[in-house]
C-alpha cells in the first residue's frame, strides 16, 4: 500500500513538473527554458536595475501585476542582459559586487549576458572617455596593463561564480577612443589599438570563447565606422564583432535605419565580422514609432549574410519616471512596458 501511495506522489509530481515547464508564468517555473549561445539575441542593458530597486521603484508586467524585473523581460522575449562595469564608482552602483549580483540574477533567469567596460569611473561615451582615478598618472604602458589586469579580474569573479559572459566589449561608445588623452583615437590609434588588444587578449585568457566587441555610436554613419576599423586593423587590434548604437527619433528611424544597414552590410564584407546592435532607444512617448523601427532593425539586422547579426540590445527600457533624466525608455509611467517592447517577442 505504502509502494502505491509513494508512485502515485512521484507521478503526480512529475506530471505538475511537467506543466509548470511549459508554462514560463507559472509559480514554479518563472523562464523560458535557456537558449543556446549562437542564438539571436533580443536583449536589454538593464544596469539600473539594482539601483532603481534601492531606491523603491517596482517594475509591473503588461497586465499590472508586480513581478521581477527580469521575469517581464523575458515574458517579452527579451534573451540576454548587458551590464557596464565603471571600476571605482562613486557609489556602489555598477562595480564589481554590484554587476555580480545582477548576474547571478541573469544567470537564475536563464538569460545570457554581456558585459560592457568602461574603464572608467563614470559614463564613457563619444563625449568623455575620463581615466579611472586610480589610473590617472599612468603612460599607455601601464594602462595597457591595467586594462588586462582589470578586464581578468572582473571576468574571473564571474567565472568563479560560474558565469561566463557570451560577449564582452572592451570600451563603451570608444568614437574617439578610450582612457584620454593616451588613449585618444584621433590622436594615437596605436595607442587605441593596444589597449582595444590588451582588453581581447584579457577576455580570451579567462574565457576563450566569450565574443570581444568594439562599440561605437552613431550606427548609420559608415564614414566613422570605416575609420575607426580601418585604424585599429591597420595598427594590429583584434575583435570578434562590432558593436553600435542606434537612436533615431520618429520622424528620421527609416532613414537611420536603411543607413545603419548599409554601414553593417559594409562592416561584414570589409572585415569579416559580426555586428551586434549593442544600445538602441526611442522617446517613451514615441512606444509606437519604437515598435516600428525596433522590428524593422531587427529583420534588418539578421538579414546580414551569413547570419553575421546578432542581436539588437534595447538601453536601460525599464528606466521610467524620467529616472536620472533619462526619457528613452521602454516603459510608461505605472512601471509597465509600452508597445515598443513587443518587438522582441520571437
Amino acid at each position: 500500500m505504502k509502494k502505491t501511495k509513494w508512485l502515485l506522489l512521484f507521478c503526480s509530481l512529475l506530471v505538475y513538473g511537467a506543466s509548470c515547464k511549459k508554462n514560463p508564468e507559472g509559480a514554479t517555473h518563472f523562464y523560458p527554458e535557456p537558449e543556446p549561445p549562437g542564438t539571436y539575441a533580443r536583449g536589454a542593458d538593464v544596469s539600473w536595475m539594482s539601483e532603481m530597486e534601492a531606491s523603491g521603484k517596482k517594475f509591473y508586467n503588461s497586465e499590472g501585476v508586480s513581478q521581477d524585473l527580469l521575469r517581464i523581460l523575458a515574458a517579452k522575449g527579451v534573451n540576454a542582459i548587458r551590464l557596464r562595469v565603471w571600476v571605482n564608482p562613486a557609489t556602489d552602483y555598477s562595480a564589481m559586487a554590484d554587476v555580480l549580483a545582477k548576474a547571478r540574477r541573469v544567470k537564475a533567469a536563464n538569460m545570457r549576458l554581456m558585459i560592457d567596460f568602461h574603464y572608467s569611473d563614470t559614463w564613457a561615451d563619444p563625449g568623455q572617455q575620463t581615466k579611472p582615478a586610480a589610473w590617472s598618472g599612468q603612460d599607455i604602458t601601464a594602462l595597457k596593463t591595467s586594462v588586462f589586469n582589470h578586464t581578468v579580474e572582473v571576468l574571473s569573479l564571474l567565472k568563479d561564480n560560474k558565469i561566463v559572459p557570451e560577449w564582452v566589449q572592451v570600451g563603451n561608445e570608444t568614437n574617439n577612443g578610450m582612457l584620454w588623452e593616451e588613449g585618444k583615437a584621433s590622436v594615437n590609434m596605436k595607442n587605441f589599438a593596444e589597449l582595444v588588444l590588451s582588453g581581447y587578449n584579457a577576455v580570451k585568457s579567462v574565457n576563450p570563447d566569450t565574443k570581444v566587441i568594439v562599440h561605437i555610436s552613431n550606427g548609420y554613419d559608415n564614414g566613422l565606422f570605416r575609420w575607426m576599423f580601418d585604424g585599429l586593423k591597420n595598427n594590429g587590434a583584434k575583435w570578434d564583432v562590432i558593436g553600435m548604437s542606434l537612436y533615431p527619433t520618429a520622424s528620421d528611424w527609416q532613414t537611420k535605419n536603411n543607413q545603419c544597414l548599409t554601414n553593417m552590410n559594409d562592416m561584414v564584407s570589409r572585415y569579416g565580422s559580426e555586428v551586434m546592435i549593442c544600445e538602441v532607444g526611442m522617446p517613451v512617448s514615441e512606444a509606437v514609432a519604437a515598435k516600428a523601427f525596433l522590428s524593422d532593425l531587427i529583420a534588418k539586422n539578421k538579414s546580414l549574410p551569413n547570419q553575421k547579426g546578432l542581436g539588437v540590445f534595447y538601453w536601460e527600457p525599464q528606466s521610467y519616471g524620467s529616472w536620472n533624466g533619462y526619457g528613452l525608455g521602454a516603459f510608461d509611467d505605472t512601471g509597465k512596458p509600452t508597445v515598443a517592447m513587443d518587438a522582441f517577442l520571437p
